[in-house]
């Protein structure tokens, strides 16, 4: 659950990063913003479809 928090965050902040005005190299940040939500997909799904994941109760 902790990776599908963290990929959520990270999409949140990317897409904060390209509708700022300081974006540059457009075409290649909507790219990448293509390539996390994808991973962000994937990663809700794999939560929901196996929500006893054992790397959250993992100490090491």
């Amino acid at each position: 659950m902790n990776k599908t928090l963290i990929t959520t965050l990270m999409f949140a902040f990317l897409l904060l990063f390209i509708i700022s005005p300081f974006a540059t190299l457009a075409s290649l940040m909507l790219l990448l913003l293509f390539a996390a939500f994808l991973f962000l997909l994937g990663n809700i799904f794999q939560a929901i479809i196996d929500p006893s994941d054992t790397d959250s109760n993992s100490l090491s």
